[in-house]
């Protein structure tokens, strides 16, 4: 499916240059001379080099449909994640640099959405948020206010977030998992 150089999201999987390349970022540039364009930092699938390139409105580019289906987190192996398919329960094996750093935000059982393009895992969605545990924290200071002053943690995953002086070890708490990011307690 041809699509416009402006229309290209992140997540988009395009074929440029005789590649498959994931689209990581995008910024709508309007320069006051000439024409605008969209700036698009590519990743590519065969190797995880990045490209930055400058696509036009008037360029055409081919988006490459994908196939998207639930699996269920079963367990790491190593540098290899296992899943199951919820529908076929057939497994599958990821490496886990496909994720990159939001594994850790897999939990047994999890569902997660994967990408496939002939067969072959290309992109994991994983949830927007995720609930925690926090394992430790420091004590909150004497005289600082909730709502002004952040503290570091360690969640039970082994994850670093900065959260608000009134939460301690134990609480539950809600990140994102793009940006690691505290969002508030769970209840």
């Amino acid at each position: 499916m041809k699509i416009n150089g402006n229309e290209i999201k992140p997540g988009d999987l395009i074929e440029h240059q005789g590649e498959l390349w994931l689209a990581a970022k995008t910024n709508a540039v309007k320069p006051g001379k000439g024409p605008a364009y969209n700036q698009v930092e590519l990743k590519g699938l065969k190797d995880g080099r990045k490209l930055n390139e400058r696509f036009r409105s008037s360029e055409t580019v081919e988006k490459v449909s994908l196939e998207i289906r639930d699996f269920s987190f079963l367990y790491a192996e190593g540098d290899t994640l296992i899943f199951m398919d919820v529908e076929t329960f057939e497994q599958l094996s990821v490496p886990a640099g496909l994720i990159g750093d939001a594994s850790a935000y897999l939990t047994e059982g999890g569902v997660v959405a994967i990408e496939m393009y002939e067969e072959a895992p290309i992109h994991l969605r994983m949830p927007e948020q995720a609930i925690v545990a926090i394992a430790e924290t420091a004590p909150a200071l004497k005289g600082q206010t909730a709502s002004a002053s952040y503290k570091p943690a360690t969640a039970d995953n082994g994850v670093r977030v900065m959260v608000p002086s009134y939460i301690s070890p134990g609480d539950r708490i809600v990140v994102d998992t793009s940006s690691g990011g505290f969002i508030r307690r769970a209840e």
